[in-house]
């Protein structure tokens, strides 16, 4: 994909970096690409209008690819009028990926420094619209695995149905291709954040504050996933007892990947991590670089590693540390996502984290799980740490 393509670092001839593809690098690292989803009537029009405002301003070129359901309905295509629903999504699978491609084709010619990609819905977003076994029709179709489709992706945020907490403003008027009622849209809404669980940065926004502050909580949000003038994260870590994952594993809402991260030699207090991060034998390949700046919050910058790329830099890897390997369970329950990571090498305990995009939000811990206490601060629950304490 053009995405993956312009992460990638190209070599001459002799072996060496080329300049040329160093600036594409440079140039892929700037541009990232969203996705604002959501039930039925949820706010999604009003607030890409506002994201491309907002986000102009703060100096980015903002590029809205448009909801593909929305234009095939409109024109004729639905699955109720072609042979069956997996044929149609099939057809809207292939135009999602298809437009997509063309928007990062056309960013990589631009000249502006930050380029913003926010999809209309995403092509996870046609998961909540099929049966398993139309989903697996679907992806062998187009040549894919949902890792890659999920996690092509920088951040997703979703915005929860006015069906749910705010129903007396639930209409089907303002859009055609809408025909769910109310309890239909309760359900679609649980079958999309179930569709995107699994992501590494996904946002869920309810309906708890009035219309107006749901889409400056929006705004927020994206603002503190991109950062600025630099990214950062704010992220809290809790020692858990060891949850029972066999319950995790029934949850709709929780995915489990596998992780491994091999650290780099750093200096100056940054941290410097390659990780694959996947299941079932499909992954994607990250490289991310953190610095502290204050209590919960750090710089953070990542960016997208081909296979050839990781297995480059895994022979970087610092000779003092082991590599970390881990299930992830990512849940999404409520308005929070949190993320469960089991190690190996524990039976007894776990480690529960979270990220923030204010420091003061409530955190409304999962009734499953038993907290034993925070570890945030405690550098030896760090992952860094850990690799350091493995034995051999």
């Amino acid at each position: 994909m053009i995405h993956r393509a312009l992460g990638r670092t190209g070599r001459d001839g002799s072996g060496k970096h080329t300049k040329r593809c160093e600036s594409k690098v440079e140039k892929a690292m700037e541009i990232k690409k969203i996705v604002i989803t959501g039930g039925p009537c949820a706010g999604k029009t009003t607030g890409l209008s506002l994201i491309q405002n907002a986000f102009s301003l703060r100096g980015y070129r903002v590029l809205i690819v448009p909801e593909t359901a929305t234009e095939l309905i409109t024109g004729g295509v639905a699955p109720w009028t072609c042979g069956s629903n997996a044929e149609y999504q099939k057809c809207q699978v292939r135009l999602q990926i298809e437009k997509e491609r063309i928007f990062e084709r056309a960013a990589s010619t631009m000249k502006d420094d930050r380029i913003l990609i926010v999809c209309d819905r995403g092509a996870l977003d046609n998961k909540a619209y099929m049966n398993d076994e139309e989903f697996a029709e679907v992806l062998a179709d187009v040549g894919t695995n949902e890792v890659e489709l999920r996690d092509q992706y920088n951040a997703v945020f979703h915005l929860v149905t006015a069906a749910k907490g705010a129903e007396k403003f639930y209409t089907k008027d303002n859009n055609t291709a809408r025909y769910e009622s109310v309890e239909e849209a309760r359900a679609l809404d649980e079958r999309l954040i179930a569709a995107w669980t699994g992501h590494p940065h996904l946002r869920i926004l309810d309906n708890s504050t009035s219309f107006g502050d749901k889409m400056n909580r929006l705004i927020a949000e994206i603002a503190a996933y991109l950062g600025g003038p630099e990214p950062f994260q704010l992220e809290r870590k809790y020692l858990i007892e060891y949850p029972d994952v066999e319950e995790l594993g029934r949850l709709p809402n929780c995915r489990k990947v596998m992780i491994e991260q091999t650290y780099l030699p750093s200096y100056n207090g940054e941290e410097i991590r390659i990780r694959q991060r996947g299941v079932d034998g499909h992954y994607i390949y990250t490289e991310t670089k953190k610095k502290p700046i204050s209590g919960l919050k750090r710089l953070s910058w990542e960016r997208r590693l081909s296979s050839e790329e990781y297995l480059e830099r895994l022979r970087e890897a610092d000779p003092d540390r082991r590599t970390i390997q881990k299930e992830r369970y990512c849940l999404a329950d409520g308005n929070q996502y949190f993320e469960i990571d089991i190690f190996p090498f524990w039976n007894d305990k776990a480690i529960l984290e979270i990220e923030l995009s204010d420091p003061e939000e409530e955190i409304r811990f999962p009734k499953m799980l038993k907290i034993l206490r925070e570890v945030t601060d405690d550098p030896a629950y760090k992952n860094a740490a850990l690799a350091k304490s493995l034995p051999e």
